[in-house]
């Protein structure tokens, strides 16, 4: 699957903001069809950093949610601060 199909846009709230600082994790909205590994590669492929673990819900809305940890080599900080988002 294409990396810009597979992420749709990010989430940041103050509960995802936590996630973003205490555990070195990006929450992303993705197409409901990709695999943990599809996420993986788009996320790896569109912002350069290594994954370390990639977690997915359906949420009530029916949406997908990736919640997305990045290795020590690499701060979702940096990552969310490129994106705009913090």
């Amino acid at each position: 699957m294409d990396a810009y199909k597979t992420i749709r846009y990010p989430i940041m709230t103050e509960v995802t903001s936590r996630l973003l600082e205490a555990e070195n994790k990006l929450v992303f909205i993705v197409n409901k069809k990709a695999t943990k590994r599809d996420i993986k590669r788009a996320v790896e492929e569109l912002y350069a950093v290594a994954v370390a673990t990639v977690n997915s819900t359906i949420t009530p809305e029916g949406e997908k949610k990736a919640f997305v940890r990045l290795t020590a080599d690499y701060q979702a900080a940096d990552v969310a601060i490129k994106l705009g988002i913090l």
